[in-house]
């Protein structure tokens, strides 16, 4: 297994399963242990989105993001280059877990934490793979309340055919680990503080994809 070295830039990589990118994120190792790799982002960071999903999120228009899902299920689509934007971010992936935890800041500090659930991770030559699965769970800062984020839209995913059972099942199991893990206060949570105290290095400039230069005309940015 690649192990990444602190401050390395590390690409995270959204794949669907017909081996097409959906997306691409640079990143920054904090750090890689047999555990989890933690890495971070911060605004100026390079993306590569699907042009739809861009879109969508930059209009807020729902209609707009379900086309982007219908383009992922037919397997094309077009990437534009985005630029990540507001919020820096703090993300532990396990190696073998369908989630990441992430934590968001703002300049007043830890915003919220954030339960992407997705597949597993693969290791690459740059960073990672994974499969983002649409469906999230949005914790506050102080972990005292939770909710569930986007589940209209995993079901439609669901309906078409973007999530399989088997993988339906896997986040079944997934929302049920998470959850445990928030009540045992185990993971990140364990050390809740010190994950809050978190701030980007100002040495590091902003990450950037190793191949910016195919990114298509226009740059649009991203904030989440």
């Amino acid at each position: 297994m690649n192990t990444f070295e602190t401050g390395e830039t590390v690409v995270r990589r959204d794949v669907h399963r017909s081996g097409r990118v959906w997306s691409e994120h640079a990143l920054r190792v904090i750090t890689d242990t047999g555990e989890a790799l933690v890495t971070a982002c911060a605004p100026g960071a390079q993306t590569l989105w699907p042009s739809l999903y861009a879109k969508a999120r930059a209009e807020g228009d729902p209609s707009v993001r379900t086309e982007a899902f219908e383009a992922m299920a037919t397997g094309e689509w077009e990437l534009a280059p985005g630029v990540w934007q507001e919020t820096e971010l703090l993300l532990w992936k396990p190696r073998s877990a369908w989630f990441s935890i992430n934590a968001f800041f703002t300049g007043a500090g830890l915003r919220n934490w954030y339960v992407n659930f997705e597949h597993p991770t693969r290791r690459t030559e740059t960073g990672f793979d994974t499969f983002d699965l649409t469906v999230d769970l949005v914790i506050d800062s102080d972990l005292s309340t939770w909710s569930w984020k986007d589940e209209d839209e995993y079901a439609h995913v669901r309906r078409l055919g973007i999530v399989t059972d088997t993988e339906h099942q896997a986040v079944e199991l997934a929302r049920a680990q998470v959850l445990a893990m928030l009540d045992e206060r185990a993971g990140p949570f364990a050390d809740a503080d010190g994950w809050a105290a978190w701030r980007w290095n100002p040495a590091w400039p902003p990450p950037c994809l190793p191949r910016a230069e195919e990114a298509g005309p226009g740059t649009v940015t991203v904030s989440w």
